[in-house]
C-alpha cells in the first residue's frame, strides 16, 4: 500500500511543471501547481464560485466532488445538469467533516489540488488528511464562505484565482462584489434612523426544532451590515447556533427571515421554504406562512404584518452575498432603497460570470394579513 502510495505520488509531482506558493483561509502556505487543472472540489457547492472563473466550462477542471449540490441544492443542481449532463459521471466523496472522504477513491483521479472549506479543517487535521495528501504531492487547501464569509470571501475569491492562474477574474468579480456592497453601506453610512431588529431563522422548517440561527457572522452579519440588528448577535457566541422560542419571544423582533432551499433529498420533516432557482413561490409562501403559525413566531405582530421574507439559504455558503445584503437592505428599509433591485443586481452577476440564465424564485415575501 505504501509502494502504492509513493508510486502515485510520484506521478504526481512529476505531471507539476512548476509550482508557486499561496497562503489559504487558514492561513496556511501551501505549495501549489502554477494552474490546476484536476481538481477534487471538497464540497460540491464549490461550484458556485469555480463557476464564476470557467464561465466556458465550469467542470473542466473538476474530477471530483463532494455528493452535497444535489442535497443541498436540488434546484441548483438539476439546473447545471440540464446543461452540462456529465456531471452526473462525476466520482463522488464524503464529507471530511464527518469522516467519509475515502482518500484512496481520490488518488486515484489522480488529483492535482484538493479544494477543502474551512469548516473541516478540525476533521482533517484529526484524521491527518492533509499530511497523507502531502506525502502523495497533492496539496490541500482551504476557502471559506461559511465560518466567516464576512472576513474570508474576498480572500476566498483571490485564491480561486490563484489556482485556476486567472488573477485579473478573481478582481473582477471581487469588484463587483464589493461596488453592490457599497450601494448599500454607503447610504448607510450616515443613517440615524430605526435598524429594525431581525430574526434570522436557519432553516426553518428542516427539523422541529425551533429555531436555529446565526451569531454575529454570516447571515447575522449580513443583517448588520444591511441596517439591522440581528437578535442573536449576543445570544449565539458562534456563527451558528439555536435561540428558543421564549428568546425570540421576548426579543420582539421587526423583521423575521427564513433561509431555505429544496432540500427534497435530504431526510428532513419536509416543512421548510424552497426557495432557489425557478422555485414555485406560491408553494414557498404557503410553507412560509405555516412556519409562522409556530409557538415561537404566531403570537407576534411581525408574523402577520408583512414584514416576513424567505430567502435562499445557500447565500450562506457561496460568494453571492452581496444579493442577500441588497434583499434584506431593501427589506429592512424599503423608502432608503426603493430603487435598489437585488434581483437585477444578481441577473447581472449571472450574465457578467454565469454559466447559467438567470431564473427568480431566490426569495419571497409573506403578504400582510387581511383586515
Amino acid at each position: 500500500m505504501k509502494k502504492w502510495f509513493l508510486a502515485l505520488g510520484l506521478l504526481t509531482l512529476a505531471g507539476t511543471a512548476s509550482a508557486k506558493m499561496i497562503t489559504d483561509v487558514a492561513g496556511r502556505q501551501v505549495e501549489v501547481p502554477q494552474e490546476a487543472k484536476r481538481i477534487i472540489l471538497g464540497e460540491g457547492r464549490q461550484i458556485y464560485l469555480l463557476a464564476a472563473f470557467d464561465t466556458d466550462a465550469p467542470f473542466k477542471r473538476v474530477i471530483g466532488w463532494r455528493d452535497d449540490l444535489h442535497k443541498a441544492d436540488w434546484d441548483g443542481y438539476q439546473a447545471y445538469e440540464k446543461r452540462y449532463p456529465e456531471i452526473k459521471k462525476l466520482p463522488t466523496f464524503g464529507g471530511a467533516k464527518d469522516g467519509t472522504f475515502n482518500i484512496e477513491q481520490a488518488l486515484t483521479l489522480k488529483p492535482d489540488l484538493v479544494l477543502m472549506n474551512l469548516e473541516s479543517k478540525a476533521a482533517t487535521d484529526e484524521g491527518k488528511l492533509i499530511e497523507k495528501l502531502h506525502a502523495v504531492g497533492v496539496p490541500v487547501v482551504f476557502i471559506d464562505f461559511r465560518e466567516a464569509p464576512m472576513v474570508n470571501a474576498e480572500k476566498s475569491i483571490r485564491i480561486m484565482g490563484e489556482l485556476v492562474n486567472k488573477p485579473e477574474r478573481a478582481q473582477e468579480i471581487i469588484t463587483f462584489r464589493q461596488q453592490q456592497i457599497d450601494l448599500v453601506t454607503s447610504r448607510l453610512k450616515n443613517f440615524t434612523g430605526y435598524r429594525p431588529k431581525v430574526m434570522i431563522d436557519r432553516a426553518g422548517g428542516y427539523s422541529d426544532e425551533c429555531c436555529m440561527s446565526f451569531g454575529n457572522e454570516n447571515f447575522g452579519q449580513m443583517v448588520e451590515i444591511a441596517g439591522g440588528r440581528n437578535i442573536a448577535k449576543d445570544l449565539i457566541p458562534g456563527t451558528f447556533g439555536t435561540l428558543n422560542p421564549e428568546q425570540i419571544i421576548a426579543s420582539q423582533p421587526d423583521v423575521v427571515v427564513v433561509t431555505g432551499a429544496n432540500w427534497k433529498n435530504y431526510n428532513t420533516v419536509g416543512k421548510w421554504v424552497g426557495v432557489g432557482p425557478g422555485a414555485n413561490v406560491t408553494e414557498a409562501t404557503a410553507r412560509l406562512k405555516a412556519l409562522m403559525m409556530r409557538d415561537a413566531f404566531k403570537t407576534l405582530p411581525v408574523a402577520h404584518n408583512g414584514n416576513v421574507h424567505a430567502i435562499w439559504h445557500q447565500f450562506y455558503d457561496s460568494p453571492y452575498q452581496f444579493v442577500a445584503i441588497q434583499a434584506l437592505a431593501k427589506w429592512l428599509h424599503p423608502d432608503l432603497f426603493a430603487d435598489l433591485d437585488p434581483d437585477a443586481t444578481f441577473r447581472t452577476f449571472h450574465e457578467k460570470f454565469l454559466p447559467l440564465p438567470y431564473q427568480p424564485g431566490y426569495w419571497v415575501t409573506l403578504p400582510a394579513d387581511k383586515p
